[in-house]
């Protein structure tokens, strides 16, 4: 566990579009290009291994450096090298942070000074969500897998902590990247099962996901 005192002030940050990391939650990625190759070299060698997930920006007018303010900071908790040089890693979701402003310097790859405030909680045990009705949400959770053929493991997501399931079914399920960036904003955890629930009937009703949050 990193707790307040060890996050840095500036890290190394991997806009991907639709990669959802969340506090607790684990993200495999498939690193490949030389310069984010350097990235995870030189996140090895720092103290707490963190690297900075955030979304690209790509609304006009919205932010001038091409990202979304919020982003979620994971560690390198697994990585393992293919024999082509390619890494296959595991991020493990630290807490999420605010973007102060990018850093200019000699890496191939962007770094930004952020902002750690308001966040606290992330950085606690798994959040609980009292007023989740599980059966009225697997069963909604079943129609959208049967509209999208795809298959599950029933047993297990029945057995699963609130958080767990909420957190993995967030980053999982194929929402476009602004609807992503909703869920990770959620304040709660009760607050990110609702916004979930709501991408989830959206698209049951036949609306596009890119729709949905503007």
């Amino acid at each position: 566990m990193i707790n307040a005192a060890e996050l840095p002030e500036t890290i190394a940050i991997f806009p991907l579009p639709g990669a959802l990391l969340l506090p607790r939650a684990r993200l495999p990625l498939h690193i490949f290009e030389p310069r984010y190759l350097q990235m995870l070299e030189d996140a090895l060698k720092t103290p707490t291994r963190i690297i900075g997930m955030i979304q690209p920006n790509e609304v006009p007018g919205r932010n001038g450096n091409g990202l979304h303010t919020i982003g979620c900071a994971g560690r390198i908790t697994q990585f393992s090298e293919t024999e082509d040089g390619r890494y296959l890693i595991t991020l493990g979701g630290v807490s999420r942070f605010r973007v102060a402003k990018e850093v200019e310097g000699f890496t191939p790859y962007r770094r930004c000074d952020v902002q750690w405030d308001g966040f606290d909680r992330d950085l606690g045990p798994e959040e609980r969500d009292p007023g989740f009705s599980r059966e009225t949400f697997l069963s909604l959770l079943e129609r959208y897998f049967d509209a999208r053929e795809l298959s599950a493991d029933w047993d297990t997501l029945k057995e699963a902590d609130d958080e767990l399931l909420i957190n993995s079914l967030s980053m999982m399920l194929d929402f476009d990247p602004e609807d992503k960036q909703a869920l990770l904003e959620a304040p709660s955890l009760p607050t990110r099962r609702e916004t979930l629930v709501t991408l989830i009937e959206y698209t049951l009703r036949g609306g596009t996901e890119s729709e949905m949050i503007q």
